[in-house]
């Protein structure tokens, strides 16, 4: 793509947006940035950009710009459904994402990962792979590095581009195509953005849309909505599946090793005795990225290896402390309710929970059973409170408390539990209503974890 002295307008501030302004003007466009906050809540992103020849406007967006735009790139967080790109949509604009954006000018191949939980570990492990199998990797896309600073050459050459990709950069993708997509699975969530969860999954599936035969797709098998989607719209890709159960094609995961199958003949396999992480929905990202990683040169060696040394990431059941006889795990990656199912499937002692936050439309009471049968005592607090409280009355066995802070949430479940019992910070919600984001929220559960002692 020429982008000399192409009009091109940067929707949001983010870091994706100033890498994305960066590589357009030394591409030789004409680079307007525009964010609805204002210019004092963006201060670092504009220092940024200090010496560019970029155009700032900032505390709204000018319709004006929009329809003399020759291209317009919008940040992963901005809608692509916004009002004020109806004049580009009606002109015939091209409006696409930095990750679209960024992928026109990637010679590597690209392993992409999707799904609605999972994708950051799944991720993470499959870039540990490659990189013990001897593979240059650069891992990025919606975690860490933008794919857009990668195109720019901010990062030295990669043998694999492997990319977390989430279904907001997917609703604007035209032309993606990675010659690895992974399909983790498709629950509720974002359906504050989405019209429906049909909507949602429909993104999602656009990982697919633009694969040829020659490039892989790997899915996961037990998820119902993924196995839906495979027979009304299956990819064009050869398939590899994941499963509990016998695979022809694909990985078949056991409780303590995952077997690869190729036609229905056995072609590796790779045991889970020393892997760090906990859980069903951990073993289902395990095989997903033994898949990935062997499709892009992985070694037996280097996939085993990535098993048995990775330790997991942040706020995604994390013990962050251990007080008389009780533990205490953060799960504040935890924003839907499938991810809060998950977590607590992985618990065979009692829970207390602590659960809350800015709902994005979740159903609560898709927890009632495992509530019912793992957790003693909820704790609930944020926005969304009363709605859980509604949702699991009667559920816990000991009941429900609130909290209107974090510290009072984690003094609360504290106080209803007894050595053996474990406090799970697992809130099924955004974190928005009183933290910045969900890490924040996590660090904040350990410091009143530490202030207990």
């Amino acid at each position: 793509m020429d982008l000399r002295n192409k009009r091109t307008v940067v929707v949001g501030l983010g870091r994706s947006g100033v890498e994305t302004a960066r590589f357009l003007v030394k591409r030789g466009a004409r680079v307007t940035v525009t964010d609805r906050a204002p210019a004092d809540a963006l201060r670092a992103a504009v220092r940024a950009l200090n010496g560019l020849n970029v155009q700032l406007k900032l505390g709204g967006h000018d319709g004006a710009d929009f329809e003399s735009a020759d291209l317009v790139i919008l940040s992963p967080g901005v809608p692509h459904t916004l009002p004020i790109l109806e004049a580009a949509w009606a002109r015939g604009i091209p409006v696409m994402g930095e990750m679209e954006l960024a992928s026109g000018f990637i010679d590597q191949p690209i392993l992409a990962v999707t799904g609605t939980n999972g994708k950051t570990t799944t991720t993470e492990l499959v870039g540990k792979m490659l990189e013990k199998s001897g593979k240059r990797v650069f891992v990025g896309g919606n975690i860490g590095t933008p794919l857009i600073a990668y195109a720019d050459g901010a990062h030295a050459r990669a043998d694999v581009v492997v990319a977390e990709v989430s279904s907001f950069q997917l609703d604007t993708a035209i032309d993606f195509r990675p010659d690895t997509a992974v399909m983790l699975n498709i629950t509720d969530d974002h359906l504050d953005r989405y019209a429906n969860f049909s909507a949602y999954a429909d993104s999602k599936w656009r990982i697919f849309e633009n694969q040829r035969p020659g490039d892989a797709a790997i899915l996961n098998a037990m998820d119902a909505t993924v196995a839906t989607m495979i027979k009304k719209r299956p990819p064009a890709a050869r398939r590899q599946l994941f499963s509990d159960q016998a695979i022809a094609t694909g990985a078949q995961i056991l409780k303590d090793k995952i077997v690869l199958f190729d036609a229905g003949r056995q072609t590796g396999g790779f045991s889970l005795d020393k892997t760090a992480l906990i859980g069903g929905h951990n073993r289902e990202n395990m095989a997903a990225a033994c898949l990935a990683a062997r499709e892009h040169g992985a070694t037996e060696a280097g996939i085993q290896q990535a098993l048995d040394d990775y330790k997991g990431l942040p706020h995604r059941l994390e013990t962050v402390g251990r007080l008389r006889g009780i533990d205490f795990v953060n799960d504040s990656k935890a924003t839907n309710v499938d991810a809060v199912k998950r977590a607590l499937a992985c618990f065979d002692r009692p829970v207390v929970l602590i659960m809350g936050g800015q709902n994005k439309k979740g159903d609560f009471s898709q927890l009632k059973t495992l509530v019912g049968r793992h957790v003693k005592t909820l704790v609930v607090m944020g926005e969304a409170k009363d709605e859980i409280i509604t949702a699991l009355a009667g559920d816990p066995q000991k009941g429900i408390l609130e909290a209107s802070s974090m510290q009072e949430a984690v003094e609360k479940a504290f106080g209803a539990a007894v050595e053996g019992d474990t406090v799970l910070l697992s809130p099924a919600c955004a974190s928005f209503d009183l933290f910045d984001n969900y890490a924040q929220r996590g660090n904040c559960f350990r410091e009143s974890v530490e202030r207990l002692r």
